[in-house]
């Protein structure tokens, strides 16, 4: 089940009556909970096993961690469910990816492997759900927090069909506490709530599906060479796609549980208005990269080890990272060329602060902290939107990556965007598209650079609200008549 379905509007309208009826909170609860797997197994019900066993043993776990005052016996019961969600994270998303590998190794020294190829089916969710179940062991094996004291509530933290599916990843500090005491929306959440998911369904419907695919599927499934303005109109309309998919959904889903009285955290902070790349790594994906920081970089040693470790920790996370969202070599590449556009910007940062930090005249100067590649360009000037623009387009190089099946494409695409391919024959693209895509994407680059220290709901807040119901009685009649094009959301195949 999607939310940009009919069979979802119907599906959230009964959940609405239930959640409001005058019955004990944890018949709510037990509503909430079997809805979460009633939208779950809309994609393959038998997948509710790998579900369930998750959350049952990591509940028993994370209680164990935390009570354990053995320290080889808190150990072992942390790798007992690291075995168990990355082992599932391993066999049904890179089973496949493993053997692939491990047949090419053999065949290069002259092994002749030639297995059968699995037929592995990716559950849908699995890296968000085992991500959030992850960080709950992971902190009762650090006493950060106290272990959930109901299996139904926990259940529920894993489940919530809102995040469920594609995040935002939510920690159990974010959630549990919400399902523990009664919650039901205000008239101003049920509102706000509405006008989030109406416009998470405009981006997702409207802007990913109806304006921007169709240029970058045809420019992505070409087979062969082109012209630049047809290779950049390609990659412009594929950044567009992708924030308007992910970030529709997780627009969506914060809009859905609010609705309900839920409150989930922030997940995109206008990323194309970011100054840098580690400014772009705080609006892009928020829930992701901030696990990947917590758990990862920071248990790597983060930058407490010196500069050559704190590099080697930043390409880690990022080409993990990469992985993270899916199984191909490209996705590698394109975290690590994330890794290397952060320590060219850390370079630059730590230079900066040697030169700041250099004495004048004989007199010491304290050190200035520069946190951009630029200098402190937190306004909106034109100076600012220009460093915001480069990051941007150094952004779209790596979406290259992200969106190719192989390298070969993902070469062919980078040599045509800078004018070095072949004559590729007549123009991929017609002129109308070519101009779409161009008006999309510049005002949806202006838009995140004039809300990038703001947020919709603040915004919609200071508007008087007859202009508010017209904007959003337009998004609603763009939504229904462009129906008919929507997909299901990139982020689920991951």
């Amino acid at each position: 089940m999607v939310f940009n379905s009919y069979t979802f509007v119907a599906f959230f309208a009964i959940m609405l009556v239930l959640h409001n009826l005058p019955i004990s909170w944890k018949a709510k609860k037990v509503n909430l909970l079997i809805a979460s797997y009633v939208f779950y197994a809309a994609w393959n019900p038998p997948f509710i096993l790998l579900l369930w066993l998750s959350t049952v043993v990591d509940f028993f776990v994370g209680r164990a961690l935390y009570t354990q005052p053995n320290k080889q016996k808190r150990r072992l019961l942390l790798v007992v469910s690291l075995i168990g969600n990355l082992g599932m994270l391993c066999f049904f998303k890179y089973g496949g990816f493993l053997l692939e590998n491990f047949v090419y190794l053999s065949n290069l020294i002259g092994i002749d492997f030639h297995p059968a190829k699995p037929n592995i089916i990716l559950p849908a969710g699995i890296s968000f759900y085992t991500f959030t179940t992850l960080c709950y062991t992971i902190d009762m094996y650090k006493k950060k927090s106290k272990p959930v004291k109901s299996l139904l509530d926990f259940s529920l933290f894993v489940t919530f069909f809102p995040h469920l599916v594609a995040g935002p990843i939510v920690r159990p500090p974010q959630l549990v506490p919400q399902f523990e005491t009664p919650h039901r929306a205000t008239r101003q959440q049920l509102l706000d709530g509405l006008l989030l998911l109406s416009l998470g369904l405009f981006m997702k419907v409207v802007c990913a599906d109806t304006l921007l695919s169709g240029t970058s599927d045809a420019v992505f499934s070409s087979g062969g060479n082109m012209g630049p303005l047809d290779a950049w109109a390609g990659v412009l309309a594929f950044s567009g796609q992708i924030f308007f998919d992910f970030a529709g959904y997780s627009t969506a889903a914060i809009g859905v549980a609010m609705c309900l009285g839920f409150i989930l955290p922030q997940n995109f902070l206008y990323p194309y208005a970011a100054i840098g790349f580690s400014d772009f790594w705080r609006r892009w994906h928020i829930t992701l990269s901030s696990w990947l920081r917590d758990y990862l970089y920071i248990p790597l040693g983060g930058n407490r080890q010196g500069k050559f470790r704190t590099y080697i920790n930043i390409m880690l996370t990022m080409l993990i990272g990469g992985l993270w969202h899916g199984a191909n070599w490209t996705f590698v590449a394109w975290g690590g060329l994330h890794g290397l556009y952060l320590w060219a910007e850390k370079a630059i940062r730590d230079s900066r602060a040697k030169i700041s930090s250099a004495p004048a005249d004989g007199q010491p100067v304290p050190v200035v902290a520069v946190a951009s590649i630029g200098p402190s360009l937190t306004g909106k000037r034109p100076a600012g939107f220009l460093y915001a623009l480069l990051t941007f387009l150094l952004i779209c190089v790596t979406w290259v990556f992200f969106r190719s099946s192989t390298f070969t494409q993902a070469w062919r695409l980078l040599h045509s965007m800078l004018g070095q391919a072949p004559p590729g024959g007549p123009p991929l693209l017609s002129t109308i598209a070519i101009i779409k895509v161009a008006v999309v994407i510049g005002l949806m680059l202006i838009f995140h650079w004039f809300m990038r220290n703001t947020t919709v709901l603040k915004t919609a807040g200071k508007m008087p609200w007859w202009l508010v119901s017209i904007v959003w009685s337009v998004i609603l009649i763009l939504i229904i008549l462009s129906q008919g094009t929507s997909k299901a959301f990139i982020y689920f195949q991951f």
